[in-house]
């Protein structure tokens, strides 16, 4: 029998331990700091939301392997319309004094390190070093059940300036014509993605992204990214257990950007319109059980769009909403797997990625293409895996690369944009409560780009000076992920 003593003396040793690399990591990060710089390092996630474990009266484990991922049993809650079809699920059924809230912000620590910078003074580039004390933006989610079977999420998050943005919103209808096959979801919200980026569990600049969800070719002028949230209309079904499951979305063809508006990723105009054109998003998931080893996943995807080129309908010299044209097409498809090991969860991914040749060359349809240009095409993958030592304490990594298969120019060298990035680090939950929680989370990640700046530095937008030199970027972060 472990008894509580013997459980609060572990705790106490993982928290000197966990103290002393915190500290070491300070330490050793400003000496080998280049100078202390405030660095604001925007954190956008998806959260667990205790208020749920406090509705139904769960603990945080039920629906998650380490918050915020979820388990099986979370997954299934989830695609129920956030119930557990009883008698709780009502709205009614709760005291009027509750309400399902859950704050999150991440006070860390962190220090970002790039090579091959291109500064005023050295043109070339040179090393840029920042460390300094810091916050991550904050979420303020809420969500619940608005009667049976129609179910909502709101989620207000805020850079460290509190400058605030709507991360998702929309309202569910769950077991439409009495069957879990047929729920609709309207408003902004994540893409049906196994693997999920809202609810990973990495968080520093290099770190916190799928490099694989957000890629675009170097000179490409598609925004689009398959991590972020999207504004549109979902149709999607799944089994009793969630073992099979389905969806269909119809999404605005402006990277989830309210009022029509959207901010492209290279050539264009700054405030860029939607080609008034719809995106369509496609997956499937069939779950089955492998003996002892437990319920593994696996997923297809397939992502079809289409983005502007020609944006002549100005006002004041800005391009009015909604009236880009030359709309020209790409595609995203892979495969994603959750599978476990005993203790060992995989996660495995693969895409292959193409845009059209007037995408990829930054080329308005009205205009004629550079002589020998072709739509660029590239593979990328990764393997992250989570070890969970106890229900308190998991380890992290991750192994991502991207690469090009065919240049959108022939003068590229075969290499330009490709990347290569590494992660690992642990999450130590020294409370999990179904009132609160807190993460000491620990972290290191870095990055290899060639002929594109790391998505951490690249305020100017500017590429290094020599395109086929590899660009290192590195992130070391230290912080409590605490939400309530």
């Amino acid at each position: 029998m472990v008894t509580r003593s013997s459980r609060n003396l572990r705790a106490n040793r993982w928290s000197l331990v966990s103290l002393a690399v915190m500290f070491g990591c300070l330490v050793a990060g400003i000496f080998l700091g280049d100078s202390p710089a405030a660095y604001t390092l925007p954190i956008h996630k998806v959260p667990a939301i205790p208020a749920f474990a406090r509705k139904y009266g769960l603990p945080c484990s039920a629906c998650h392997t380490a918050w915020p991922e979820l388990n099986a049993f979370g997954q299934v809650f989830r695609d129920n319309g956030y119930q557990l079809k009883n008698d709780r699920d009502s709205p009614i059924w709760q005291n009027p004094s509750y309400f399902p809230i859950t704050l999150r912000i991440t006070p860390n620590w962190h220090r970002e390190s790039t090579d091959h910078q291109p500064v005023d003074a050295d043109p070339a580039g040179d090393r840029i070093t920042q460390h300094a004390f810091d916050l991550s933006g904050m979420d303020f989610w809420s969500g619940g059940t608005l009667y049976n079977n129609i179910s909502f999420i709101l989620l207000p998050s805020s850079d460290a300036t509190a400058t605030f943005h709507f991360e998702s919103a929309f309202v569910r209808f769950d077991d439409l014509l009495k069957t879990s096959w047929l729920n609709f979801k309207f408003g902004r919200f994540e893409l049906d993605n196994l693997i999920s980026e809202k609810r990973f569990l990495f968080l520093s600049a290099n770190g916190g992204i799928y490099q694989n969800y957000h890629f675009v070719p170097v000179g490409d002028s598609n925004n689009f990214g398959i991590g972020d949230n999207q504004l549109g209309v979902e149709l999607a079904g799944h089994s009793k257990n969630s073992y099979t499951r389905y969806g269909i979305a119809v999404l605005s063809s402006n990277e989830g950007g309210v009022g029509y508006t959207n901010v492209p990723n290279g050539a264009g105009p700054a405030n860029n319109a939607t080609g008034r054109t719809y995106d369509t998003y496609l997956t499937f998931m069939q779950g089955f059980q492998a003996g002892s080893l437990g319920l593994q996943r696996l997923q297809g995807f397939v992502y079809i769009g289409q983005r502007p080129t020609i944006f002549n309908q100005t006002a004041g010299g800005v391009a009015i909403p909604g009236t880009g044209t030359g709309n020209k097409p790409f595609y995203r498809a892979g495969l994603q797997g959750d599978f476990y090991i005993g203790k060992l969860e995989i996660l495995p991914f693969f895409q292959h990625g193409y845009d059209n040749v007037y995408l990829g060359t930054s080329t308005a349809a009205n205009l004629p293409l550079p002589t020998g240009a072709k739509g660029p095409s590239w593979n990328g993958g990764f393997v992250e895996t989570h070890y969970y030592v106890s229900p308190q304490l998991v380890f992290t990594q991750r192994v991502e690369f991207v690469r090009m298969s065919q240049q959108a120019l022939p003068t590229n060298p075969s290499s330009l944009g490709n990347i290569d990035a590494y992660s690992f680090g642990y999450r130590w939950y020294p409370i999990m409560f179904s009132r609160a929680g807190l993460a000491f989370h620990n972290e290191y990640s870095i990055v290899k780009s060639i002929g594109n700046l790391p998505l951490s530095l690249d305020g100017s937008g500017l590429p290094p000076a020599t395109p086929t030199t590899p660009v290192w970027s590195s992130s070391l972060f230290i912080g409590f992920d605490l939400d309530f």
